[in-house]
């Protein structure tokens, strides 16, 4: 099994790198791609739903993506502990009537000693917001990748 570094245990740099390459990977929009990140058999919540395994977190990316136009996201280091990480995240997308939104989430990571993830808990809240008001912009740039994101 090829190996997902950085791997647990996580320190404040490699928790923080470990983050950032899931915000890439997930501004990529490409399922297939964001799932290597995950174990085989890799479990989730996320809102009301539950997925598990790596084709059923395709399918549940592919719809989302699908639903979720101009997706794009942000997410910062919350905590980190051994092979745990807590982070939160923000992101905006528009439906296909053209109505925005900002998402606003936490999720608890767990991985396995090769690096891949096998559990994902996501907490989500959704508001609308009028486009003028949008601030994430497609992928950070790198000279912002340290920088928090706004509580609001």
């Amino acid at each position: 099994m090829a190996a997902r570094p950085p791997l647990p245990p996580f320190t404040r740099e490699t928790a923080r790198q470990k983050v950032q390459a899931a915000e890439d990977a997930w501004n990529t929009r490409d399922p297939e791609r964001v799932a290597l990140a995950y174990s085989e058999d890799s479990q989730w919540r996320n809102r009301d739903r539950f997925v598990r395994g790596r084709a059923e977190i395709v399918r549940f990316l592919t719809e989302k993506w699908e639903r979720e136009l101009d997706y794009a996201l942000r997410k910062s280091l919350w905590a980190f502990a051994g092979n745990r990480i807590a982070v939160r995240f923000q992101y905006e997308c528009r439906d296909a009537t053209g109505a925005w939104y900002r998402s606003y989430g936490n999720e608890n990571w767990e991985f396995d000693e090769h690096g891949l993830m096998v559990r994902r808990e996501a907490s989500i809240d959704d508001i609308a917001i009028d486009e003028s008001e949008r601030r994430i912009f497609g992928p950070r740039p790198e000279g912002e990748r340290d920088v928090e994101i706004p509580l609001r």
